[in-house]
């Protein structure tokens, strides 16, 4: 239940926000904002994390449980949360150029932005220079996040040794990260292009995988 609910809300708040730039007639941005959203991904899975660390130590998660995560560390998770947020609005401002800069007099509409952005010969810069300097920010924000938010539930540490250990987790296993990561994205590339509707499994599957990925990943000591 605790998975279908974070499921569930995930899906609810892609439509809301698609519907607010939609209303604000910025709909050219539900694909940076898409991407933005993975990068804020670690701090949303909170839950989760804490969902599967009691189920591993044998104890039965509750929402109230659930909620009180942040808790734990509190202080810490919200300085990695600061830095993903940085990042996202460094993305989303980045997107606002990118988007100036190519599409200057008209913007996409909504129902011509998949065909304008992927299958047309004028747009190839634009998505070689977005795609370039998105897999800057994704690499960076993936190599400080990818365990070190479980790793902060987990143990009594600060962020910037939480931040190192997942550097140094990255480093030590490039190949079965690089695969980490093209799975995640694949999975909720998968989940946005069923309407939002494959969020509700991908979000919580993304979740719980994390928190194995870091308990198999990071040793005892």
């Amino acid at each position: 239940m605790i998975s279908a609910a974070y499921g569930l809300l995930a899906v609810l708040s892609s439509l809301a926000l698609v519907a607010v730039l939609s209303m604000q007639d910025m709909q050219y941005l539900v694909l940076p904002m898409a991407a933005g959203f993975m990068l804020l991904g670690p701090v949303f899975a909170v839950g989760l994390y804490e969902t599967s660390r009691l189920l591993e130590r044998g104890e039965t998660p509750t929402l109230m449980k659930v909620a009180g995560a942040y808790r734990r560390n509190g202080v810490q998770i919200a300085g990695i949360g600061l830095a993903l947020m940085l990042a996202m609005l460094a993305w989303i401002r980045i997107a606002f150029l990118l988007f100036a800069l190519f599409f200057a007099t008209e913007p996409p509409a909504f129902d011509q932005l998949v065909d304008r952005i992927f299958f047309s010969a004028q747009t190839i810069p634009f998505l070689l220079t977005g795609t370039i300097v998105g897999g800057v920010i994704a690499t960076a924000v993936f190599a400080i996040s990818v365990v070190s938010i479980p790793m902060l539930l987990d143990r009594e540490t600060d962020s910037f040794t939480a931040m190192a250990t997942s550097v140094a987790v990255l480093r030590e296993n490039l190949r079965t990260m690089a695969g980490w990561a093209f799975l995640i994205v694949l999975f909720t590339a998968a989940g946005m292009v069923t309407g939002f509707l494959g969020l509700a499994l991908a979000l919580p599957l993304i979740g719980h995988a994390s928190w194995h990925c870091y308990r198999d990943l990071v040793g005892a000591d």
